[in-house]
């Protein structure tokens, strides 16, 4: 298991008022494999990786269980895991890149991007009666207004829909990210998987993430674990999809949130732009994503989306984070804005999503992380609760 740890007092960053609380030094916190292990045993997860940054670089990296637990094969730093939906916060950075350069807005319909009129695409046939096509922006896909249902097989026909107007409601969506995927890859002249290599993992120096399959992944891929331990063979994605067919390794992803919490390749502008609270989320869970039903306390933390990322006001002040998950991968990265703190979670084994909340706790102490509202279910219950 390759493991790398940088321990040291934790530097606080002075503000003009009181500092939000952080964890005392050390930091990561002491005894952090033993809690890890501890947590992973009482749930059963079979395999996780952790990294850890703080002021904006990677402190400690780590691996552990396994990525095959039929023939013995341990979890490594440099596993190739899915990404999933951790895929959509790379996607909105790379967009940004574009945006800096002028290259793109934010605000301009996606349909100004396009050849010919949405419709006329094979893939979106369902919206030729459905005007509200014309309005959709890449702002609207980012942070999750676009009024799609999450996925169109979701729906009792299986046809793409509006349910209401494009910047009017928080849905979580994977669909917008297709149409926004189109857009880039007429404006640019460039496959998605490519573009996001130039401007994004490649200047991050990650060498085991791409958005597409690779025959070296073959050799150290993880495969993934339901629920009740039903075991799922890692798929080769065909083509890039940018609502999530990132595949990565926690090392990789240490580099990656290193590089963005801190803003590389962007400006200042776009930086704030990508965590900024753009859009109140009042939706009492994140799935499903057509609930009507709100929640009060989503007000009381200014629960708000960014761009491919969700955001709330916490004990230590902004907060951002991101999730990814499938039915055999739970996935999560939270991010302290005024510390540049991070702890990024992979895991093939989805239950590792019953350990994030008591785990993220440990590392990074009270973040307010609201949890009730991002996992919804009684099986994301821990035991002791």
């Amino acid at each position: 298991m390759k493991h790398i740890v940088l321990l040291g007092a934790a530097l606080l960053t002075a503000c003009a008022a009181t500092p939000p609380p952080l964890p005392e030094p050390p930091f990561p916190p002491a005894g952090l494999d033993a809690e890890i292990s501890r947590l992973m045993t009482d749930e059963d997860v079979k395999g996780l990786a952790v990294a850890i940054i703080d002021q904006g670089e990677p402190v400690y990296v780590d691996s552990f269980g396994y990525r095959n637990v039929e023939r013995g094969e341990a979890l490594e730093t440099d596993t190739i895991m899915y990404g999933a939906s951790l895929t959509k916060s790379a996607v909105a950075y790379t967009v940004l890149t574009l945006v800096d350069e002028g290259l793109m807005d934010l605000d301009t319909p996606l349909a100004e991007y396009l050849a010919k009129p949405l419709p006329d695409y094979e893939d979106w046939t369902d919206l030729a009666d459905q005007p509200r096509w014309k309005t959709l922006t890449a702002r609207h896909v980012l942070n999750h207004t676009t009024g799609f249902h999450n996925f169109r097989w979701l729906e009792d026909d299986k046809k793409l829909r509006f349910h209401r107007d494009p910047g009017t409601r928080y849905g979580y969506s994977g669909e917008g990210f297709y149409i926004l995927q189109q857009a880039v890859e007429e404006l640019t002249g460039e496959d998605l998987g490519k573009l996001m290599q130039a401007r994004l993992f490649g200047p991050a120096k990650l060498t085991d993430t791409d958005m597409e399959w690779r025959d070296a992944f073959a050799d150290k891929l993880a495969d993934g674990y339901g629920w009740g331990g039903t075991f799922e063979p890692h798929d080769a994605r065909s083509r890039p999809s940018a609502a999530g067919s990132m595949d990565t390794s926690i090392a990789d992803q240490a580099k990656l949130w290193s590089w963005m919490v801190k803003g590389e390749g962007l400006s200042d502008e776009a930086r704030r732009e990508w965590t900024r609270q753009q859009f109140p989320i009042t939706s009492a869970h994140q799935f499903p994503p057509q609930d009507p039903t709100d929640d009060p306390r989503t007000q009381d933390i200014n629960l708000s989306a960014g761009l491919g990322l969700v955001t709330f006001t916490g004990p230590q002040g902004h907060t951002f984070f991101k999730g990814g998950h499938n039915p055999w991968t739970g996935n999560m990265v939270i991010c302290v804005e005024a510390s540049e703190r991070c702890v990024v979670f992979l895991a093939n084994s989805v239950r590792a999503e019953r350990i994030y909340p008591d785990l993220a706790q440990f590392i990074l102490g009270d973040t307010g992380m609201p949890w009730w509202w991002e996992y919804n279910g009684e099986h994301y219950k821990r035991t002791q609760d």
